[in-house]
């Protein structure tokens, strides 16, 4: 027998107006967020004071749209709290995100306690109004967005135990909104339509008692009548409707401030180192303030809240949709990067915790697919949401790996056992590093996934990646790698830097490091090509690649490929600096790049595919990160990042810098619609954190700095594959033929007077070379070849030319 009966007959049956109007999500400008560490599987956001999207039984699975509430007498007085602009939000203590929100209304206060069981999938709220409220009564409204969408939900109400309630469900999923005192009246409706705020809008008070809503965007309200006592919410999930309302109900069975201290213990226990890590002792940097050490222990909160309770050391991007209010976008942030996820790692890693870090990259192994790479993002079970590819999020995780080896963790002689098994760490590197050289330099997308070519911000940690992760390997495929890097990194300037460029000459400046040179730069081209400029209407959407500059820059010191008083480097800083950088009161803030699209219009709308780029805290994050490597004082970017967080410490992508619009939320150096919080920004301001402690950049590759000493490496060689065929060399270099599968060069360097053929030699990193030595080109020769491809037994068709130049033409 079913536990609850359907409200039918006492009600106003079927809701008119179905599906209602179009769903979209919440703010992501969120102002707390929380989630018990298990067993329970609920994570909560907060915004504008009350409870938005509801994430179940996973991190990436959002379930509801909000949970806000209406306090009205019943006589024609309502308002809305989460409009009432004298609101407080904040966690219940620093790294304990149990939260407290208040609101003040001339009539009321209304105070909430928000938090999860921490045994049930259960998310339960205390309302208390204080004494002023007589007569006031509580409406509780929620509208859910079941399966990751406002689409195709059904609500009813039901008769249960508990009295009155609500169910809804789109299977496979299904919540139940339980109360305590039971509700005395309720009604379930299509949004815009038939909702109960449509009800207060048009007659002041609850009218309509609509006991189902089926196929549609759906919400329901419930009407609770205050006795003395403080109300108490449980919202519950589960696969089916009875599952998810027994379940709430059982949270209501133990008094809410048994499940408030238990959820709080479960934080505050979270501070004991567990087995296996090695903890840093809690020292504030000299002259940190207490702000910014307040931020610390949140920014740590926020990274673990993140982690889903299921799938161990999958951490989503951020429990938020970016400018979710505009649109029913089932993806928004709540997914995995492997950069993103390893910035968390490392953060983790930095402040002591092994064991998360170590988890987190036994997820991306497990995940990893079979040519070596990772998705640009993917759903924790690692199916891929978007389709790019990007060099950098193979590089992480490889970078991640030496790392942890570095710490202990790959050590099977150690006094304890190690934290991930070292077969599979070589495993999962040699094939993330055959996946770089076979797909390199080039990537399909840069780290703000908009265009394609070579970027210092890619670049810096591929290459590092290669260094890295070298002594995972042995012999050839050691010896290969960094020989790759080495030939790479010599030739970076070549690729991405634009010396005496018309931008340049406007600043002064002898040249600077373009934000992306096209792939045509591998085989000649200019940095004078044109680069698609994203989120920008035309004719601004294509721009030279000399002209445009950004912070990425910086990935060349802080992964140790140049020094930070490089010339080079600090010109290009000084052009960064005089077209990016925003002085907000919060401190100093960058943009991504010159001309950037992504964020609110210039007015301060929502981003919709065309805005104006905004000023990053990450990116003063990574500006700190080279005043460190520079041996400067970075306490001013530290306290710049904790000041451009909000009350509850959240850290948002990108903060507004432009003049005040307080009609809009908005404020100079504080957060957008962007999201907030962003877990790479908060990992950011950890590593900061320690780096100011240690004196060197947390997470610069040790082994990067052994072998270049973050100067340019020299290098006779020029690589030629079919992807990116070369028309010359100079005089004196030596010609790589690169290939992707197993070959014989049929090559000469006289015109076909005289023919050899030369197998291609393994590199044991998914690459077949064969190097043509100076000593076989005569002077003023052309090396023409082609290519007989032996597992297939089949010729290529075609012939190739490279000339051989006089040598003195290449690029300082």
């Amino acid at each position: 027998m079913d536990p609850f009966e359907r409200v039918d007959g006492a009600a106003d049956g079927e809701a008119p107006g179905r599906p209602g109007l179009p769903p979209t999500w919440t703010s992501s400008r969120k102002d707390a967020v929380g989630t018990a560490l298990g067993p329970s599987r609920v994570w909560f956001t907060v915004g504008h004071g009350i409870v938005n999207e509801v994430y179940w039984p996973h991190v990436d699975r959002p379930q509801i749209r909000d949970l806000g509430f209406l306090v009205a007498d019943d006589a024609g007085f309502w308002t809305e709290a989460k409009r009432l602009p004298d609101r407080l939000v904040n966690w219940l203590g620093p790294g304990i995100p149990a939260v407290r929100s208040e609101f003040r209304h001339p009539r009321f206060g209304l105070r909430l306690r928000i938090c999860t069981d921490r045994d049930r999938d259960v998310l339960l709220i205390e309302a208390s109004l204080d004494a002023r409220a007589e007569g006031l009564r509580l409406y509780p409204l929620l509208a859910p967005h079941l399966g990751r969408s406002g689409a195709d939900n059904s609500a009813w109400l039901v008769e249960s135990g508990a009295g009155l309630a609500i169910v809804a469900e789109r299977r496979p999923y299904a919540l139940a909104l339980v109360a305590d005192p039971a509700p005395e009246r309720g009604s379930v409706g299509f949004v815009g339509v038939s909702d109960g705020w449509q009800d207060f809008a048009r007659n002041g008070r609850l009218t309509w008692t609509y006991g189902s809503a089926e196929g549609g965007n759906v919400a329901g309200m419930l009407e609770i009548r205050p006795q003395g006592q403080p109300i108490r919410l449980a919202l519950g999930f589960g696969e089916r409707p009875a599952q998810a309302l027994v379940t709430a109900i059982a949270s209501l069975g133990e008094p809410f401030e048994a499940h408030w201290t238990r959820y709080a213990a479960n934080w505050r226990g979270r501070g004991r180192p567990p087995t296996g890590t090695r903890r840093p002792a809690p020292v504030r940097p000299s002259g940190v303030s207490a702000r910014a050490e307040d931020c610390y222990e949140r920014s740590l909160a926020v990274i673990r809240a993140h982690e889903d309770r299921v799938t161990r050391g999958a951490i989503a991007a951020s429990l938020s949709i970016p400018w979710g209010d505009t649109s029913d976008d089932p993806g928004g942030y709540h997914l995995i990067w492997s950069r993103d996820l390893v910035e968390a790692a490392g953060a983790l890693l930095a402040a002591g915790d092994l064991e998360a870090a170590a988890r987190t990259f036994v997820y991306l192994a497990a995940s990893q697919r079979p040519d070596g790479s990772w998705p640009q993002n993917q759903w924790i079970d690692g199916t891929a949401y978007w389709r790019g590819a990007q060099l950098d999020e193979i590089a992480f995780p490889v970078l991640l790996a030496r790392q942890l080896r570095d710490a202990g963790c790959l050590d099977p002689t150690g006094r304890r056992p190690p934290l991930v098994d070292p077969e599979l760490a070589t495993r999962s590197v040699a094939r993330a590093l055959t996946a770089i050289a076979r797909n390199g330099p080039a990537t399909g997308q840069d780290r703000w996934e908009e265009d394609a070519g070579l970027a210092p911000a890619t670049l810096g940690p591929v290459i590092a990646a290669l260094v890295a992760g070298a002594d995972f390997l042995a012999g050839t495929a050691r010896d290969s790698a960094l020989a790759l890097a080495d030939d790479w990194n010599a030739n970076l300037e070549r690729w991405t830097y634009a010396a005496g460029s018309p931008l340049a000459r406007r600043y002064g400046v002898a040249g600077t490091y373009v934000r992306i040179a096209p792939a045509d730069v591998l085989v000649g081209g200019g940095l004078d090509a044109p680069v698609a400029v994203r989120n920008r209407p035309a004719p601004a959407d294509r721009v030279p690649a000399a002209e445009m500059v950004s912070p990425d820059v910086l990935a060349l010191v802080r992964f140790g490929l140049r020094q930070p008083d490089d010339p080079r480097i600090v010109e290009t800083l000084a052009v960064v600096d005089a077209t990016l950088r925003i002085d907000t009161p919060a401190g100093p803030v960058w943009r991504r790049y010159s001309g950037d699209g992504y964020g609110e219009t210039e007015d301060g709308g929502p981003f919709r595919g065309i805005g104006l780029g905004r000023g990053w805290p990450l990116l003063t994050g990574e500006r700190g990160h080279y005043v460190v490597a520079a041996g400067g004082d970075a306490r001013p970017y530290l306290a710049a990042m904790a000041a451009m967080a909000g009350d509850a410490g959240l850290i948002p992508e990108q903060v507004w810098d432009g003049p005040p619009r307080p009609d809009l939320g908005l404020f100079p150096g504080q957060a957008t619609g962007s999201a907030r919080p962003l877990v790479w920004a908060h990992a950011e301001f950890i590593k900061l954190y320690r780096s100011i402690l240690t004196g060197v950049p947390v997470d610069r590759p040790p082994a990067v700095i052994e072998r270049w000493g973050g100067r340019r490496p020299t290098t006779s060689r020029r690589s030629w594959r079919l992807s990116a065929p070369i028309p010359a060399i100079e005089r004196g270099e030596t010609l790589r033929i690169e290939l992707l599968e197993p070959a014989v060069v049929h090559i000469s360097t006289d015109g076909w007077a005289t023919v050899r053929d030369l197998p291609a030699r393994d590199t044991g990193l998914g690459l077949w070379v064969l190097d043509v030595e100076p000593a076989a080109v005569g002077e003023g020769a052309a090396i023409v070849f082609t290519l007989h491809w032996t597992t297939r037994d089949t010729w290529e068709g075609r012939d190739f030319t490279v000339l051989v130049r006089p040598a003195g033409d290449r690029p300082a």
